[in-house]
């Protein structure tokens, strides 16, 4: 049984709906099913880690580790993954080890933003406050991202931190509005020439966006 099955016993199990899981961890109902399909063979750490906090279970559960060898197990899988993935366990590690040392800083959380834009202005996004841990110097918010378009820096339903302020620098990432089309996380680029904006996504599948730049407003500037 891996992941994918697991993670679908334990939520019938547990009676809750892929509606539920998908708004609890800030994902589509159908990428919840393609978890639990195995269609998305890899799922990134922390997206593991927020489903087994939305089902109740312990990450070693979730993952199917035995209590007797869970060294030696997180071990093998990690030297099987790539150097990204990598540092992926090994930041979500260091966040357990600062939660269970008392680092634990409280911000405001952005309910819901997007990689891709989404049909929501910033006025109208909830905005709660939770704890974190090893939360990057000079961030004050933290926001969930939805989509792909910045991975593999930035995954689908990973909790990000930024610094809000009005301005950033070419090629830094940022969070922005982009009038009538909703909140995104892109990296910046300025073409002065045309008074334009241009809106850059990691992933490579997607085309870079031009808005002229009465159109975008600046939120924050990405801490990672």
């Amino acid at each position: 049984m891996n992941v994918g099955d697991r993670m679908k016993s334990i939520r019938k199990q547990q009676g809750i709906s892929a509606d539920q899981l998908a708004e609890s961890i800030g994902v589509s109902r159908s990428t919840i099913f393609r978890y639990e399909k195995g269609d998305i063979e890899k799922m990134p750490i922390e997206v593991v880690a927020n489903v087994a906090s939305s089902l109740h279970v312990s990450l070693i559960d979730l993952m199917g580790i035995s209590n007797d060898s869970i060294s030696e197990k997180i071990t093998e899988i990690v030297s099987k993954l790539n150097t990204d993935r990598q540092q992926s366990v090994y930041n979500y590690a260091d966040n357990q080890l600062k939660e269970q040392n008392g680092k634990v800083v409280n911000l405001p959380l952005v309910g819901k933003s997007a990689a891709n834009p989404t049909e929501l202005t910033y006025g109208d996004v909830e905005i709660e406050h939770d704890d974190f841990t090893d939360v990057p110097h000079g961030a004050d918010t933290a926001i969930r991202i939805q989509g792909d378009s910045m991975e593999p820096l930035i995954h689908d339903g990973q909790i990000i931190f930024y610094h809000q302020q009005e301005e950033v620098e070419n090629g830094e990432i940022a969070i922005v509005e982009i009038d009538g089309d909703g909140v995104t996380c892109k990296q910046i680029y300025y073409d002065y020439t045309s008074d334009e904006v241009i809106l850059r996504s990691i992933n490579k599948k997607y085309e870079p966006r031009h808005v002229k730049d009465d159109q975008v407003r600046i939120i924050g500037r990405v801490i990672l």
